[in-house]
């Protein structure tokens, strides 16, 4: 059956189509390979009966040859667009502090005219690139700072991290719920128990990051927990190395300078510095890169499952791991803590409408994260996180008017740039061939 419809595609105009300026003159060659790949992608077709009826090496009739026209026809007006089977290897896409992260698998054949195949078959956006790159970012950074702002509004009254942080994953568990309920996200295939057990060690190191992190913004002003985590390279650095993932070139060792001397600059001349707030940045950085390690090393069998699933399972996961301990850690403080942060607003509905958005606002914008790698390069994701912290940076000072010393902002601006000389070193080192090769777990 696919040697048949293959023929169909591949013989030569009918004679009677000799004129070069006759309707009838066949579209470039270069779309002919997409069009039988219609056909092999579409297993329905291979218990279909020959259209035509006729053997592969069979003359076309007249029928025949306007129904192939009439196919390429739509695949040049967009209309109909083919990409190649997902085929891809290592593991499913997880945010990376390299910027290397691993796309979600494309789809094999859809059909419209928001996409549309270029000569190699590769998928490619239909619009303008800087239209859909504002959009893209515009929401990955108003989604980042609403969280931020928020979240620290809620803490600032109700200093219970653990819960506030439990909380967030239920609205983020809960949110991709009604994503899969509703067929809005394709819901994953059967993954069985595998997946799961692969999946323990990702989400633990998540749930330490976020957790984590929480516990820094309760303690100190939004603006140094960011400073501090912009050090996140370097712990990618060091860990990669010594688990023996990959060994960076100099280039990439030299550009984490910058980074560690700005954050020790920031940390000694921040006003509200507390030593908790600091080692939780810290950690939140470890737990981050070990997740980001460990998932290349546990989920390499299961490319398939696209990013925004995989981290509904984590948030899923990584709230059963958390909420637990927080009933241990500061379960008996909350009574307590509920009616002091309801004194403190104008309306209880205020407390509730600062913690809900804090919640829907944590998973939004790791969504967007997660879009927004399927949309641009790993580079550009990179580079595009660091401007993401200096956004935060200034809006957080301006909101809650945190005082900034001179020497703290110059701090934080050498921090910040040197997480932009790392993304560049990585990137040309990528380029170069200078990494050596990621050692596959055994």
């Amino acid at each position: 059956m696919v040697s048949s419809l293959q023929a169909l595609l591949l013989p030569p105009p009918p004679p009677f189509s000799t004129s070069p300026s006759s309707s009838s003159v066949s579209p470039p060659r270069r779309l002919l390979p997409n069009c039988a790949a219609i056909f092999r992608t579409r297993a329905n077709l291979q218990q279909a009966p020959n259209p035509c009826a006729l053997p592969a090496k069979t003359t076309l009739s007249s029928s025949c040859f306007f129904l192939r026209r009439s196919l390429l026809r739509r695949i040049s007006a967009g209309l109909i667009t083919v990409t190649p089977a997902a085929a891809s290897s290592g593991a499913a896409a997880v945010p990376d502090p390299d910027g290397d992260p691993d796309a979600p698998p494309s789809q094999d054949l859809q059909v419209g005219g928001s996409e549309v195949a270029d000569a190699d078959g590769k998928k490619k956006k239909s619009g303008d690139p800087r239209l859909r790159l504002a959009i893209v970012f515009g929401f990955w950074y108003f989604q980042n700072v609403v969280f931020n702002i928020y979240n620290k509004k809620v803490l600032n009254v109700f200093p219970y991290p653990w819960l506030l942080a439990s909380f967030q994953l239920l609205a983020g568990s809960l949110w991709m719920a009604a994503l899969w309920l509703s067929g809005i996200q394709p819901f994953p295939r059967p993954l069985g128990r595998r997946f799961f057990l692969a999946l323990l060690g990702p989400a633990l190191f998540h749930t330490i990051g976020h957790i984590s992190a929480c516990v820094s913004f309760s303690k100190v002003a939004v603006s140094f927990t960011h400073v501090i985590k912009s050090s996140e390279p370097v712990f990618s650095v060091v860990f990669s190395a010594l688990l023996g993932v990959k060994l960076y070139p100099l280039p990439v060792w030299l550009s984490v300078l910058p980074i560690v001397a700005g954050c020790s600059l920031a940390a000694v001349t921040e006003v509200s510095f507390d030593a908790q707030g600091l080692w939780g940045a810290l950690i939140s950085n470890v737990g981050f890169v070990l997740r980001n390690i460990y998932s290349k090393k546990s989920l390499q069998d299961f490319s398939h499952v696209d990013g925004l699933n995989l981290y509904g399972w984590i948030s899923i996961i990584s709230l059963l791991y958390l909420f637990p301990v927080a009933v241990f850690v500061e379960g008996s403080q909350w009574a307590a803590g509920f009616g002091r942060a309801l004194a403190a607003v104008p309306t209880p509905w205020t407390f509730y409408l600062w913690v809900l958005v804090s919640g829907i606002f944590y998973h939004l914008y790791n969504q967007s994260s997660y879009q927004a790698l399927d949309e641009i390069s790993p580079l550009t994701f990179s580079v595009g996180n660091t401007m993401k912290r200096v956004v935060v940076i200034v809006a957080s000072v301006i909101a809650f008017r945190n005082p900034v010393r001179p020497l703290n902002a110059l701090g934080s601006a050498i921090a910040i740039f040197g997480t932009f000389l790392y993304s560049q070193a990585t990137a040309l080192g990528n380029k170069n061939g200078k990494n050596t090769p990621e050692k596959k777990s055994n």
